[in-house]
């Protein structure tokens, strides 16, 4: 036996190390414990906040009127909300409102997903139905939020090795693991930025 074989056979298996508790476990942390304690207290007012100063951010609105000129070309959504959308996106993007960021998270990340890949009711950004208020936002993403939680909590480590599929279009050969992750990453970061701007709104001049 090789002394690399010996201290491998002497080395103590960790805990917690399973593919399913690590990749639900990092994301309940951020979200239960930090990032959701964070938008208590969230008002209208920072909801649509515009940090550009200068009314050109991209936010959610009531629907432009049938012969007026919308802000983008694109309006999203299916009530009296409407929401900022580009096709092509412009580059450099432009910045966003809380209310902005909270349609992207809720449809692009959590309801879109968890129609495509757990049964969910059908979602996108063009027939969402967008809030008004920063108390219906925060419902809308606890409610998607629990659905895709809920959803990734019963995939086993065999589940999770299951390629994601075409919903994915270029990335359908990679394992759902590989999208739970990408989830993660992009909620912790989208929150992250929310909290960003609620720092902002409170700094204001």
């Amino acid at each position: 036996m090789t002394s690399n074989e010996t201290t491998q056979n002497h080395q103590s298996r960790g805990l917690g190390g399973d593919l399913p508790t690590v990749l639900v476990d990092q994301i309940e942390l951020h979200v239960r414990e930090q990032l959701r304690p964070r938008l208590e207290g969230l008002s209208d007012e920072e909801y649509f906040f515009d940090p550009s100063g200068a009314g050109r951010a991209w936010t959610a609105h009531p629907r432009t009127p049938d012969g007026e000129q919308p802000p983008t070309p694109v309006q999203g959504g299916s009530g009296a909300m409407a929401i900022d959308v580009e096709i092509p996106a412009p580059d450099p993007a432009p910045l966003t409102t809380i209310a902005w960021r909270f349609g992207h998270i809720i449809v692009g990340l959590l309801a879109m997903r968890s129609h495509n890949h757990l049964g969910g009711p059908p979602a996108d950004y063009m027939s969402w139905d967008y809030a008004p208020t920063a108390r219906e936002t925060l419902a809308q993403f606890d409610a998607e939020y629990e659905r895709w939680i809920t959803g990734v909590r019963a995939w086993g480590a065999e589940d999770l090795q299951v390629a994601a599929g075409e919903a994915e279009g270029p990335w359908a050969k990679h394992s759902r693991a590989t999208l739970v992750a990408h989830i993660n990453r992009e909620l912790i970061h989208h929150l992250a930025e929310i909290a960003l701007q609620r720092d902002l709104w409170a700094h204001r001049g």
